[in-house]
């Protein structure tokens, strides 16, 4: 059995392969901390109000798979869909909704079993049931087609809804994620091993949440799959650590539900689909690694290419918002 220090060891290793991106890493981190930290403390002072706007934003909506947490925001006859990875939730997307409300109603939903989503005792919590949610959370709200966000595990739901209900799809842009090739990445092994246990809230989150310095360190979830780990906010774990080390039992479900490969046989689905495809993906991200880039490149029939962004890790799209709503805008335009 593989256990954390075998996963970090595989980490370390991965992010070595690109020693240049870690090293414009490491620059911008020390650019964040420096001149007495008054940065970072700008950084975390917004997004300690974020949580709070969020939080107040958040509603339920009621689907036969369970209740679903969902925040919207924006107006207008076009929609968007962000869709987060774990162990996040929807509050991942708050800097690219703000940006791009004034564009797209933009409806950000909390996946049943993490989050604040409350699946129902029976409901399916793999990738395909996370796509019958979606389907009916849009048609509750009166949603027909969507232009899809998505990243880390959402990124594998948004791909089978482009081939399962294609109607629904308008576009789609993926940052860092599952695919064929690493579903799940090696990198997931011993977190789904220790869910099946149920034990990975306890071992992992429960130490990160009640220690954030912790939860900022090399060994942490900032350290592990962010940029700038300095910047987050003890909110941001907060938000995102509480409800799952609260529920840990939706959670071991969610994750032991990512063992099998759900997009095992999908690429000529996915080559025969007519929608645009946009792709972004930080290259100093060590658990999905950059050969899924390379697989991504060519398995979409209407590809819209490629971005590879050195530096940056898994969860970039948090914390380069601006650069994901010039890519969505951009792909959106490519539609109209």
């Amino acid at each position: 059995m593989m256990m954390r220090r075998d996963f970090l060891r595989f980490y370390v290793s991965a992010a070595a392969v690109a020693a240049g991106a870690v090293a414009a890493r490491v620059a911008g981190a020390v650019e964040l901390a420096g001149a007495g930290g008054g940065r970072a403390a700008a950084v975390r002072a917004q997004a300690a109000r974020d949580a709070r706007g969020w939080r107040a934003a958040r509603r339920f909506v009621a689907t036969s798979m369970g209740r679903v947490a969902v925040v919207q925001r924006g107006h207008g006859p076009q929609a968007a869909l962000f869709l987060h990875g774990l162990p996040l939730n929807s509050f991942q997307w708050r800097g690219a909704v703000s940006r791009l409300a004034q564009y797209r109603r933009c409806i950000a939903p909390d996946f049943l079993g993490l989050g604040h989503s409350e699946p129902a005792p029976d409901a399916k919590l793999d990738p395909e049931g996370q796509v019958a949610m979606l389907v009916e959370l849009l048609d509750k709200l009166g949603v027909h087609s969507v232009d899809v966000v998505a990243s880390d595990s959402g990124g594998a739901v948004a791909q089978l809804l482009l081939v399962l209900h294609p109607e629904r799809v308008r576009s789609l842009l993926l940052a860092n994620c599952d695919t064929e090739v690493d579903c799940p990445p090696p990198a997931m092994l011993p977190v789904i091993d220790l869910a099946k246990q149920g034990r990975f809230a306890k071992e992992w989150l429960e130490p990160w949440l009640a220690d954030k310095d912790k939860a900022r360190s090399s060994e942490g979830l900032g350290g592990l799959c962010y940029a700038q780990p300095a910047a987050l906010a003890d909110e941001v774990f907060d938000t995102y650590l509480r409800p799952l080390v609260d529920h840990p039992q939706r959670l071991h479900a969610y994750i032991a539900a990512l063992e099998r490969n759900a997009l095992h046989g999908i690429k000529p689905a996915l080559q025969a689909s007519k929608a645009p495809v946009r792709v972004l993906w930080g290259m100093a991200d060590g658990i999905f690694l950059p050969r899924g880039a390379d697989y991504l490149e060519q398995a979409f029939g209407n590809s819209k290419g490629v971005r590879r962004i050195a530096g940056s890790k898994l969860f970039w799209p948090e914390e380069r918002p601006e650069l994901l709503a010039q890519e969505a805008l951009a792909l959106w335009r490519s539609v109209a």
